[in-house]
This record gives C-alpha cells, structure tokens and sequence, in this order.
C-alpha cells in the first residue's frame, strides 16, 4: 500500500480541557455543518520527517454527512475508499484486492472521520484547537488530535478560506506529512450519490475485517 493512500485510510459536542478549546471545537463543527455535501477534485503530496518529497498524486474526493466518503485516487496508482455508511471498502485494482471493514471501525482509525460523524461520542475522542496566527479573517485552520496515544495518524489540519474546506493534512507517526489541496469545490448533486456505493468486482480478493463478517459481500 502506497504512503499516500495509508495516510488516507489511517486518516471517513467535545469536552475538552478549557473553554477555549471548546469553543474551538464547536466552531468547528459549525464550519463542517455548514458543508453537508462536498465533491471536489485534490492534489496530494507526501513529504517525510526532513520535509523530502516521497510522493505525489491526484483525484477525486467526495462526502455527504452522515457517514458517506469518497475517494478516488487517480495517479500516480488508482486506489479508492468508499464509504456508505455503514461499510467501508478500500479497493487496490493493481493488486485485484478489497478490505471491507465496519464504518466505527474506519472513524476510529482517524480524525479524519469527523468530516462525515458528528455525534458527541465521535468528537470525544479528539482534541481540537484553532490557527489564530494568519491576518486574513477568511482564512482558519484546525488541528485535530486524537486523545489516543497509540493511534497511527497523530495529527490532522483542516484549512478553510470563507467558510470552503481549502486543504488539510495528515502527519503521521513517523513524521510523514500529507497534504491534500483541493480545487473545484461544489456541493453534490442528487444524481452523484451513487459514488457512495460500492459493488466488488468479479474475481477480486475481498478482506472481510468486519465485525459480522457473515453477511453477504456486495459484488
């Protein structure tokens, strides 16, 4: 699995310690409610610990609250994620394999999965604060941590221009860096939320890690 589609699968009220940072987090959460739906076009680059540049790549990102991601990696290698609110399925056609996993079990892997989750117990797991070092009003950033200390991603940064999700970054722990620049931002269309369905193409190997594995894999 390449570096940048790990960042991205480790990365679908909160009581915090002060009042500050409540504040920061519902702020937050104002911003994320305000974008019930958003598909747009990313650029992503990955750098390591001395800022070298490992990877680059490009493609389509979608999500609709509640629960709903999509991601469709173009190049470098095609790799995509969809999430249906329920399941979550991570497709690698070079290597003709599927991992399906439980949806709790995706938010729980990343602070990532607050774009899509909203519910208190969700936001329990993480600390926010807010970027007030910029001089452009119309310009915030989040960091979003996990309370956690043996989770894989350690940190993520969501970056708004006038209230319209920018950019954010995924660092994880070993000090890589990946940033996710997006362009071409519009809310969905009715007629595109087929892109949070997903079917197992014929012949692939599917790595059933849910829960409830009996149930009957989509194909």
């Amino acid at each position: 699995m390449t570096k940048l589609f790990k960042a991205l699968v480790l990365a679908i009220p909160l009581m915090t310690q002060t009042c500050v940072w409540a504040d920061d987090a519902e702020l937050l959460r104002a911003r994320l409610t305000d974008m019930s739906s958003l598909r747009a076009e990313f650029q992503q680059t990955v750098t390591d610990v001395n800022q070298k540049l490992i990877q680059q790549g490009s493609g389509v990102f979608a999500l609709a609250y509640p629960n709903q991601f999509y991601w469709h990696l173009t190049a470098p290698d095609e790799s995509l994620i969809v999430a249906d609110g329920t399941e979550l399925w991570i497709y690698n056609p070079f290597a003709e394999e599927v991992t399906l996993m439980d949806m709790d079990q995706a938010i729980q892997a990343s602070p990532i999965a607050l774009l899509v989750h909203r519910d208190a117990q969700t936001w329990a797991q993480y600390d926010v604060s807010r970027d007030v070092s910029g001089d452009d009003p119309a310009h915030e950033c989040f960091a979003i941590r996990p309370k956690a200390t043996d989770t894989s991603v350690q940190a993520v940064n969501l970056c708004f221009e006038a209230k319209l999700l920018t950019d954010f970054r995924i660092e994880d722990e070993q000090g890589n860096l990946s940033r996710f620049l997006l362009s071409q931002q519009r809310p969905m269309q009715d007629s595109e939320r087929s892109l949070f369905h997903f079917s197992a193409p014929a012949d692939v190997d599917i790595d059933d890690q849910r829960r409830n594995p009996e149930v009957q894999v989509k194909q």
